[in-house]
């Protein structure tokens, strides 16, 4: 909490957000705006506040190896690279970093080693993915400082993620399918999110935004959250159909009860509970992964699946199209274990036993 500082907000401090996502703060006094770059609740915050207060010049802030991580943290803030990150990137390192300054924000960032890390990574040993996570927001601060030479050597360096054993969300199977399609029926607003999930592989930050806006003659277009990939595909008739029977938002397909857009957040909340209404034990992540199953076992190549999910990279089309492959072959296998070219038993046959004929004395 910043220090000397009432609530509720101090007179003529504004709180703005960029069109990078930074929140930034103004002193506005007579139309003059005066910036605040100290980390909001510090200090240095604080003094910035009553210099402006008292119309005097803010000094700027010291660029030294003696400078704090909340320094550092909020020049990144203000940098390209974090500009070029996405919506979702950003929220959920803002999150990290702010767990980061509450504890060690005053602390010198030159002094933040290779071992502080790997301590910081074993306290959330028991949450792998919230230690990866932590590294990850760490790796791209100290990364773009390093560019910046605002370090000589980049303390995240060789420090390793926790390695998980995990397949990650579950992929629906048929059946889990047919259940959901019998709980709810077309015209339903989960059965229409349901399809929406299913028929365009879109994740679930950008299916709540899909509207007819971004539909021309029988056609979606729209940039992904994550990547900024540009999804092109066609609206497929049965979606088409859910989407004809359904109530739908005047600026998304799926919207809540008042016609209003969904947060992903909020999406995901709900799309759960239908989930367990219909005793099902998947989500939306991961019906995009049962998706992507269906699509590989129908034959598509790594690039088909790149083009429908919005993956930059071949790795997570490999992923689908090896495990449809090696299901092709092992069928193909069975046939040659046979050693007849169809699909037979492997085990071989009992040989008949043939009775002699005795002859006639």
């Amino acid at each position: 909490m910043m220090p000397d500082m009432p609530r509720p907000r101090p007179p003529y401090l504004h709180r703005e957000t960029t069109r990078h996502g930074r929140v930034v703060w103004y002193v506005r006094i007579a139309g003059r705006r005066t910036r605040l770059r100290a980390p909001y609740g510090s200090p240095e915050f604080a003094a910035e506040y009553q210099a402006a207060i008292n119309g005097r010049e803010i000094a700027k802030a010291p660029r030294s190896d003696t400078a704090s991580l909340a320094w550092l943290i909020a020049r990144y803030r203000d940098s390209s690279a974090w500009g070029s990150l996405s919506m979702a990137t950003r929220r959920q390192r803002e999150n990290i970093f702010k767990h980061v300054i509450d504890r060690d924000g005053d602390q010198p960032f030159a002094a933040v080693t290779r071992k502080a890390l790997i301590d910081a990574r074993e306290r959330h040993k028991d949450t792998p993915a919230q230690a990866n996570n932590l590294i990850k927001a760490m790796r791209g601060l100290f990364g773009w400082a390093l560019e910046s030479e605002m370090i000589a050597v980049d303390p995240t360096r060789d420090v390793t993620m926790i390695k998980t054993r995990t397949t990650g969300f579950h992929a629906w199977t048929e059946e889990e399918l047919s259940r959901f399609e019998a709980r709810w029926t077309i015209g339903a607003r989960e059965r229409l999110a349901f399809d929406l999930l299913l028929y365009t592989g879109l994740r679930r930050g950008d299916a709540v935004k899909l509207g007819r806006q971004h539909v021309r003659d029988g056609v979606f277009r729209i940039k992904t959250e994550k990547t900024g990939v540009e999804i092109v595909a066609p609206i497929l008739p049965a979606l088409a159909a859910s989407i004809a029977a359904s109530p739908t938002g005047d600026l998304a397909f799926v919207a809540g009860e008042r016609g209003k857009p969904m947060t992903k957040e909020s999406f995901g909340n709900w799309f759960r509970e239908a989930c367990t209404a219909a005793k099902c034990p998947g989500s939306a992540h991961g019906l995009r992964k049962a998706g992507a199953t269906r699509a590989a076992n129908n034959g598509a190549t790594v690039a088909q699946l790149g083009a429908i999910f919005g993956w930059t990279g071949a790795k997570m089309a490999s992923l689908y199209t090896q495990g449809a492959d090696r299901a092709r072959l092992a069928r193909d296998a069975m046939k040659m274990l046979s050693g007849t070219g169809s699909e037979q038993s492997i085990v071989a046959p009992k040989a008949k036993v043939r009775t002699p004929r005795l002859k006639a004395p």
